[in-house]
């Protein structure tokens, strides 16, 4: 009996690794000799430089970085012959602030742009980019600015040349534009101010400075992708590339499991075994586990769907997940739900049910 386990990370709570591990320990106390194959995931944020080193190998490389409030932080790539794998989170990314400084009104990409700046020195012709968990809604201009003081010795962005040959492929399952009510500012900036929060007028200067760059790249470059699907992805990160380096989008699981072959792992599986830390309607919007499914539904093997939070669940079924299970008792305080050991615990729990299904 072959089962693949493919989680995504309980975020705050448990990484991909350690939910799969949880999972094949369940598996196993169940099917003593199944055939686990465990695949770590991302869709792009966290966990997304360690689901490739998982899958591609390569080495990490280590480089000296601005985080998104100007302190320099030590930060992490991988390079595989001549690609490179980044997290924007690892620069610029929410876990690099604490709470209580956490304001996108000043923060800043640049670090990410020292990390692109880094591998293209080291000859990486093509960088693969994971757009999530970003602390900025700066449009990708401080990111630009890093590239443009690596490379331009006091130019402009068009005197660079060593960006020629170079290409980039982003990673994301946010499909909103950069502006408007559905931008990066009004969806997604409110979520990385400190406790105290965004005001409307502070949504709407971030909305306006979007709107006037991109008026002005386009004015620029004689084209304009401020509404391509994934502008709005990172605090419009996702438009810098866009605009700014020609990059390809990509939903970020589609990515990764092109690089781990699973199509070809699929092979005599009986069950895939996906989830996420909360589960409902949105996870068909092209979400990690949903991307998971539409692969394995070409093959005919079916995919049971856990999660610490399930909501629509009928809705879940229908598209086609063959289970759709909650670990989490009803009666469980959300306290005790989020302790890392109680989530491993419940995980190898729901798949002890799960596996003899098969």
């Amino acid at each position: 009996m072959k089962y693949i386990v493919a989680i995504d990370s309980f975020k705050g709570c448990i990484t991909s690794i350690e939910a799969n591990q949880a999972a094949t320990e369940g598996i196993l106390s169940m099917v003593p000799d199944a055939d686990v194959v465990q695949i770590p995931v991302s869709d792009g944020g966290e966990g997304w430089l360690e689901a490739f080193k998982n899958a591609l190998g390569g080495q990490l490389v280590d480089v000296y970085v601005k985080d998104p409030m100007m302190r320099t932080i030590k930060a992490q790539y991988l390079v595989d012959g001549d690609t490179a794998v980044i997290e924007i989170a690892k620069a610029s990314g929410l876990t690099q602030v604490a709470p209580e400084e956490r304001n996108p009104m000043v923060a800043t990409s640049y670090g990410t742009g020292q990390l692109v700046a880094d591998a293209v020195r080291h000859g990486c012709k093509h960088i693969i980019v994971g757009l999530g968990g970003s602390a900025t809604s700066d449009c990708g201009i401080g990111m630009l600015q890093a590239i443009i003081n690596s490379f331009a010795k006091g130019g402009t962005f068009d005197d660079i040349r060593e960006l020629d040959d170079v290409s980039f492929t982003i990673a994301t399952d946010v499909t909103n534009p950069l502006c408007g009510d559905n931008g990066a500012a009004h969806v997604f900036a409110p979520q990385k101010f400190a406790t105290q929060g965004a005001t409307p007028e502070m949504v709407a200067a971030l909305d306006a400075r979007a709107k006037r760059f991109a008026e002005a790249s386009a004015k620029h470059f004689g084209y304009d992708r401020q509404n391509a699907p994934g502008a709005g992805a990172a605090g419009g990160l996702g438009y810098a590339f866009l605009q700014y380096m020609n990059a390809d989008c990509r939903p970020g699981i589609d990515l990764l499991l092109d690089a781990v072959h699973f199509d070809k792992v699929l092979d005599a599986t009986s069950m895939v075994i996906t989830g996420e830390g909360g589960a409902d309607r949105q996870t068909l919007m092209g979400k990690l586990p949903y991307g998971i499914l539409k692969r394995a539904q070409k093959h005919n093997v079916p995919v049971a769907l856990i999660a610490g939070r399930i909501s629509d669940r009928q809705q879940l079924l229908d598209a086609g997940f063959a289970h759709v299970e909650c670990i989490n008792p009803p009666t469980l305080p959300i306290e005790e739900a989020l302790k890392p050991e109680t989530a491993k615990r419940n995980i190898a729990q729901t798949t002890m049910r799960l596996a003899p299904i098969v």
